[in-house]
């Protein structure tokens, strides 16, 4: 009966050390992805920032794409996107577009260092473009849906602008708007 104790308590320890390992794996990938992108981060990299061999990456991540998968899980965990269900309900329609602009705003901002390097890489690595339709596209989808509600089509093809992580950045970083004033411009240019 002690054996088995012994055995369970050590398989225990050993699951949780295992566990514990292949977080900081994933927390070092995620840094380098907003550091240097995706495409530039190398396993190497990965290893030595989370303190561990390369054969200890390879070991929990087969390939770049279940470790993309548990990095984007993992910061959709720490701050997932706006759920549209939050201003889906307003009624007047420029007051949900201000709503739904303000949080994904606000999600562009906290997120803008490694919003930056991801969409930049998804444009020429299939890999993290696949990542990014998966886990960027049923949300911002559902937002879409949402406010695009009562629009003409001329105001949803705004609209589709006006919810691009690249409006967003040219809008604050490029031309230097405030957040309040990025939304203003874009509700009012989808409102006419």
């Amino acid at each position: 009966m002690k054996i088995s104790m012994a055995r369970s308590y050590t398989l225990k320890r050993r699951g949780e050390q295992q566990a514990e390992t292949r977080k900081r794996i994933v927390e070092a990938a995620m840094a380098l992805h907003a550091e240097v992108g995706p495409a530039q981060t190398s396993i190497s990299m990965i290893a030595e920032r989370a303190g561990v061999q390369r054969h200890t990456v390879y070991a929990h991540f087969a390939d770049d794409r279940s470790l993309l998968m548990a990095c984007s899980g993992l910061h959709e965990e720490r701050d997932p996107l706006p759920d549209a269900a939050a201003f889906r309900s307003i009624g007047d329609r420029t007051e949900r577009l201000r709503a739904g602009l303000k949080a994904l705003y606000g999600w562009f901002e906290r997120n803008q260092q490694l919003m930056a390097s991801v969409m930049r890489d998804a444009e020429h690595h299939p890999t993290v473009q696949e990542i990014v339709a998966l886990r960027f596209g049923p949300p911002l989808a559902a937002i879409n849906d949402a406010l695009a509600e009562d629009l003409d089509t001329h105001q949803r093809t705004l609209l589709r602008v006006a919810l691009s992580f690249f409006t967003w950045r040219t809008l604050t970083v490029e031309v230097g708007l405030g957040q309040k004033a990025a939304i203003k411009s874009m509700v009012q240019a989808i409102e006419g």
